[in-house]
């Protein structure tokens, strides 16, 4: 009994760092030590690009990869996560900042932050596998197609004629703006491609984006082609990260509410998904809750100094676990060395090309999409799966994450409890004579005169309760109706209503009903409903034997009676 009191090791409330601070070495710190330096250089162009894909100021990914990246090490539940920008949000936060402002997109991630304390404080960990994998896998993918969408105009240096909003103005404003097509944008942005494709199969060790922003700038640099760099459109700080105050007021904190759930869901979906991969390369386990107070505490830190949403990079953290990086303090080396670089070097990313950037993207988005998961989702799921995967992309794409998040999940539970009402079933025994020597065969029982019985198999919920309204016809002269629930796991308020009429179905024709192996949520909710008090705690038997010999007592009890 003891064991059952004592909470298990991954529910609890306690940062990973002070559990694997007890046994550090100094070997494990220098491990660290490289990880983290290595990470941050991997970190360093992916979060320049993603701010930019974000509609943001290049320095403010940065913000985010030293801020959120230092507070999820430091409070986190997983001993190797490193949280930073990440694609996922690319959509959605430029969507806010160009309806709200840098202050509306403040106020969205501090709110989101709460609701992931929260959600952490009120163990929610746990829930989030509920999320269909088809809808995770559906937005993914969508995600990845609007990142696409979003970064052809710097990879072929179009020129729009306006700054659209959603993918499907993008496209247009593509195909408005194809004639201003710039070839030396093109071939750098070729040439960025194929470094980060062809590097990593030579010298995996140094990062290919790195490669990709130094060959590239240096070339742009050296023969002053007509190519846009980073410098040509954004003014650039070499600032730390400093408080900052939004203007908040009641209307925007309203107009922000569904925004601020789309950042917290997405953030805690990706941060427990990468968790359990980097929990499977190193044989850990992290702690899920922890992970969403960390990860909340992070989106609120980032915001109030200048960064953008954040949550855990899938990629960035196998990086870390790859070059020896054990605990979190690899995590809080990475977030420094970046933060030393930003102050330091940060000027010299005025010379990074576009289309570099827009190559580091097209890569980002094709790791993220998992077209392998969506192919086999296609050849193997069932329909109602390819459905659920086909409209979250298509909402996502065509509309936002709000949308596409929302409407999956409804057609999802819609397309769940259809498949559950089809699979719930009432049927009639029938005795039959045979030489099986399974005692408890449906098909042995010695069913007593004028008794029929009834077994349901599945829940029984208001999308199935129409199938149980049959189980006494209007022809059958009987004197008590068994009905066996074994196999009924859970009930509704409209499965209880389903039994109900069925009882007093039963009462106008004057025939008793008998309940058997009534399962322990659905005899709660017949006691509260009354109708077990209403058919008696002596019609409700444990075994069908024993619900049988009541049925044979009733039907013998009438005939004494008829008979005297």
């Amino acid at each position: 009994m003891k064991e059952n009191k004592i909470k298990p090791t991954e529910s609890k409330l306690k940062p990973k760092l002070f559990s694997v601070i007890k046994n550090y070495s100094g070997k494990q710190f220098t491990k660290d030590v490289t990880a983290g330096i290595i990470v941050a250089i991997i970190a360093l162009p992916l979060s320049i690009a993603l701010a930019l894909a974000s509609g943001v100021s290049p320095e403010q990914g940065l913000y985010t990869a030293v801020v959120a990246g230092f507070i999820v090490s430091l409070l986190g539940g997983s001993r190797v996560q490193i949280a930073g920008p990440t694609a996922a949000f690319a959509t959605i936060v430029a969507g806010i900042v160009m309806r709200q402002g840098m202050d509306g997109l403040i106020i969205a991630t501090v709110m989101a932050g709460i609701i992931m304390v929260i959600m952490g404080l009120c163990k929610f960990g746990s829930l989030i596998k509920y999320i269909p994998g088809t809808i995770t896998a559906g937005f993914t993918f969508g995600i990845a197609v609007t990142i696409v969408i979003g970064q052809v105009k710097d990879f072929f240096g179009l020129r729009f004629s306006s700054s659209p909003i959603e993918t499907i103005d993008k496209i247009a404003e593509i195909g408005k703006s194809i004639a201003s097509f710039n070839p030396m944008s093109f071939l750098i942005g070729l040439l960025s491609l194929g470094i980060l494709i062809f590097w990593p199969k030579k010298l995996e060790k140094i990062p290919a984006s790195l490669i990709a922003v130094l060959v590239c700038s240096a070339l742009v640099a050296v023969t002053k082609v007509d190519v846009n760099t980073i410098g040509d459109l954004y003014s650039i700080s070499s600032e730390p990260p400093t408080l900052t105050i939004p203007d908040v007021s009641l209307d925007k904190v309203r107009t922000l509410i569904p925004d601020a759930f789309t950042i917290a869901v997405l953030a805690a979906v990706e941060s427990l998904l990468s968790c359990v991969v980097s929990d499977g390369m190193i044989g850990s386990r992290h702690r899920p809750n922890m992970e969403l107070v960390a990860q909340g505490a992070a989106n609120i830190g980032s915001a109030l100094f200048g960064g953008i949403p954040a949550t855990g990079a899938i990629a960035r953290t196998a990086a870390n676990v790859k070059n020896g990086g054990r605990t979190p303090i690899a995590g809080m080396v990475h977030s420094v060395v970046v933060l030393i670089i930003l102050v330091l070097l940060m000027p010299y990313a005025s010379m990074i090309p576009m289309p570099t950037i827009a190559a580091i993207l097209f890569m980002v988005a094709y790791n993220m999409c998992g077209w392998k998961n969506i192919r086999n989702i296609f050849k193997t799921a069932p329909k109602s799966d390819i459905i659920v995967l086909a409209v979250t992309i298509v909402c996502t794409v065509i509309f936002d994450l709000v949308v596409a998040i929302g409407v999956g999940l409804v057609l999802a539970a819609i397309l769940f409890m259809k498949r559950m009402a089809e699979v719930t079933e009432a049927h009639e025994w029938v005795y039959i004579e045979d030489e099986d020597t399974d005692v408890d065969n449906i098909l042995r029982k010695k069913i007593p005169d004028r008794t029929i019985v009834y077994e349901i198999n599945g829940p029984m919920f208001f999308a199935a309760s129409e199938r149980f309204t049959y189980m006494l016809g209007e022809d059958e002269d009987i004197d008590v109706l068994v009905i066996r629930m074994r196999d009924v796991p859970a009930i509704d308020s409209a499965g209880v209503e389903a039994l109900s009429q069925i009882v007093k179905r039963c009462e106008k024709r004057g025939v008793d009903t008998v309940f058997s192996h009534v399962n322990e949520q659905p005899l709660h909710a017949m006691t509260k409903a009354g109708l077990y008090q209403k058919v008696g705690s002596q019609n409700f038997c444990p075994h069908i034997d024993i619900a049988l010999a009541r049925a044979e007592e009733i039907v013998e009890h009438r005939k004494n009676s008829v008979t005297a």
